[in-house]
């Protein structure tokens, strides 16, 4: 099987069970995001991590891919992302959290090498949360309104790790401070 098609060369796309749409709408917008997100975490995964980390991301790269399928599907019959799956990352939350300083300024997305990747990896997390958000507001668009939930949890969760990720390399997080 090739993997060009010459099918897109006119600037669309085909959405799964659905018809096509030009490459700049808002759903591929959406789960296009979705992807860039999922190979910024693979670009994280390859870095060191502290201990249960990676298997973490890896989870979370298969969670996207099941969300980026139902984003890429028009009125989907099922929903791949459920609470379970927020809640898990809430518990996830918690569980670095407790290990870390408690927070008493805004921090800079600075630090170790892997610390500052997780940052990236979470502002195209909150990238993809506004293009999901954007699609929900189009007209005759049902996107499930834990996608929303899961996305902004999971921008939660890669900030606590980045942190995390700088008390592991016992670097500490750089405070920022306002211009004088």
């Amino acid at each position: 099987m090739k993997i060009y098609t010459k099918t897109g060369d006119a600037g669309e796309t085909g959405l799964f069970g659905g018809p096509r749409v030009r490459k700049d709408h808002a759903r591929i917008e959406a789960f296009g995001t979705v992807d860039e997100l999922n190979s910024q975490l693979g670009v994280v995964r390859s870095l060191p991590l502290p201990e249960g980390v990676d298997a973490l991301f890896r989870r979370v790269q298969c969670e996207l891919f099941e969300m980026g399928a139902q984003l890429a599907t028009p009125n989907p019959a099922q929903d791949r992302i459920g609470v379970g799956h927020v809640e898990t990352l809430e518990r996830e939350i918690d569980q670095f959290e407790a290990d870390l300083a408690p927070l008493t300024c805004f921090v800079l997305p600075a630090g170790s090498a892997t610390a500052a990747a997780i940052h990236v990896a979470r502002t195209v997390c909150r990238r993809a949360e506004r293009r999901v958000v954007s699609l929900a507001s189009e007209p005759e668009t049902v996107i499930p309104a834990v996608a929303i939930e899961y996305l902004n949890r999971l921008g939660d969760l890669l900030f606590v790790l980045a942190r995390y990720a700088n008390a592991a390399a016992s670097t500490p997080d750089d405070p920022w401070h306002p211009a004088t």
